[in-house]
């Protein structure tokens, strides 16, 4: 899962939201003198990520890359999975995705003191570029694993990925969909139990 999806999973709470957006940057405990609840939001997405690295749906979609881009695969599905909950918003939210995009841009804003100093140098890029938006249209995911290629210096070729998302895209889609189901329920419940 990547950003649209850890915010969507972390329900209605701000500072939960705002801790698993952040959370890849926070190492070990570094996370226990953030608010109580930033840090349930970094738990919520320690446990997501987990869950779905090791989950024999995202595993297949993964195979389907794993030749070509290796240890990136993972990566490039999280990203492909955001497009699929983008693409189909209005199945998982009654509220518009631009809306839900626009409330979380504020909350970063409004909480921008307890933002670690890597999201706070982020905030400004995603913002502009708009990249959760981005993520509903195909080309947007190619900008989006375009500037991620660059950041490996161009070993990852990601950017390229974009080729299989279209000659595989209704298998990811159906892949996604089911996924989906089960990580929304499961995220619910640890939400329920930090």
């Amino acid at each position: 899962m990547n950003f649209l999806a850890h915010i969507y999973l972390s329900g209605d709470n701000d500072l939960i939201k705002i801790g698993n957006f952040m959370a890849d940057g926070i190492r070990g405990k570094q996370f226990e003198h953030f608010p109580e609840d930033v840090q349930k939001g970094i738990l919520l997405h320690r446990f997501i990520d987990t869950y779905t690295d090791s989950h024999d749906i995202f595993r297949q979609s993964t195979k389907r890359l794993h030749e070509k881009y290796h240890h990136y695969s993972g990566v490039i599905v999280d990203i492909v999975y955001d497009h699929f909950l983008a693409k189909n918003w209005s199945i998982y939210s009654d509220e518009k995705l631009e809306d839900f995009i626009s409330r979380f841009y504020n909350s970063l804003h409004q909480n921008y003191d307890i933002l670690t100093e890597k999201t706070q140098g982020l905030m400004p890029y995603m913002i502009e570029r708009n990249w959760l938006l981005s993520y509903r249209t195909v080309e947007g995911i190619h900008q989006i694993l375009t500037q991620m290629d660059r950041r490996s210096k161009n070993t990852s070729r990601m950017q390229f990925a974009v080729a299989e998302l279209k000659e595989y895209y209704t298998e990811f889609e159906q892949e996604f969909t089911l996924f989906f189901e089960e990580i929304r329920k499961q995220a619910q419940n640890k939400l329920i139990s930090l």
